[in-house]
Order: structure tokens, then sequence, then C-alpha cells
């Protein structure tokens, strides 16, 4: 078994966390937030915008089992990876959509799916960033729709690959 561990932004970060937790091979997946300029924000400082903070999951996976490419063109086919203002109904800069790399393997990767993506004429609006630190959300956020037997209500699977 080898852990690794990735970092995406898809909007809210419930319903990123519901499909990355259903995939063979990922052990665990966190929400919680990245980017920004405050240390150790809360939720309530994030929504603010004025944090700089994504809402982001942390996906340990095992990569023996599932491969960062895999898990990179999951990200894109659980969320409209062209909307530039948030996702679905949730509008604001903690709701973009972005990629926190480790190093130039999963920076190669990303643009290899984005290049991929835009061959089928796609205009992307996911930005790539350095790893930075991950602070996780509150309790209370993670996983919410297991908890509430509910599915996201704007994050669905929609096969491109």
């Amino acid at each position: 078994m080898s852990i690794k561990q990735a970092y995406f932004a898809a909007g809210c970060f419930w319903g990123v966390e519901y499909h990355f937790a259903k995939l063979n091979g990922v052990i665990s997946a966190v929400s919680g937030y990245m980017g920004g300029h405050t240390p150790n924000p809360d939720y309530q400082s994030v929504c603010s915008g004025m944090t700089g903070h994504l809402e982001v999951v942390k996906v340990e996976y095992d990569d023996t089992l599932v491969s960062y490419e895999n898990l990179v063109k999951l990200f894109f086919e659980i969320h409209d990876f062209t909307q530039t203002n948030g996702q679905g109904p949730d509008i604001g800069s903690q709701y973009l959509s972005a990629i926190y790399y480790s190093n130039n393997e999963e920076k190669e990767i990303c643009e290899k799916v984005i290049k991929e993506l835009e061959n089928k004429d796609y205009e992307v609006a996911t930005s790539l960033y350095e790893l930075v630190p991950f602070y996780e959300a509150e309790e209370y956020h993670q996983d919410y729709y297991a908890r509430h037997q509910k599915v996201p209500y704007c994050h669905t699977l929609k096969k491109i690959f």
C-alpha cells in the first residue's frame, strides 16, 4: 500500500467529499480550506470572502489501487469546471474550481487532462496551484451527506473520459 494525498476545490466541499469517498482506493476524503492568507480559518470567515480560501477536499488514497490521473478525471466529472464564479447556485470566491498539486508530476498530469478537455472544446476555468497548508473544516462539515442520508444538490457525476 502506498498512501498519498490530493487536494481538489470544486465548489461546496460536501459534494466533492461525497463523490471521492465512494471511489475504490480512496481511504478518506476530508473537507477543509486552502489558499488563503488567514491562518486557521473557520467556515464563517471563509464564507465572507475575505480570507482568500477555497473550500477544498483532501483525498487520501492508495496509489496502488487508484491513480492520481483517475482522481483528476473524477474531479472534472463531478463539477462544472467551466464556471468562473462558483459552482451551480453557490457563487463566491470560496467555490472556485482548483487543484493544488504536490510536485511537477502531478502538475503535468493536471495539465495533460486539461488539454484533453480543451481538445473536446471545453473552456476550462480550473486553476492549478502549488500545495499550500490545508486546514481541516469544522466537524459538522465532515461526511455531511452520509450523516444526513442525502445526495449532493450541485455535484453529479457526468462521464467525460
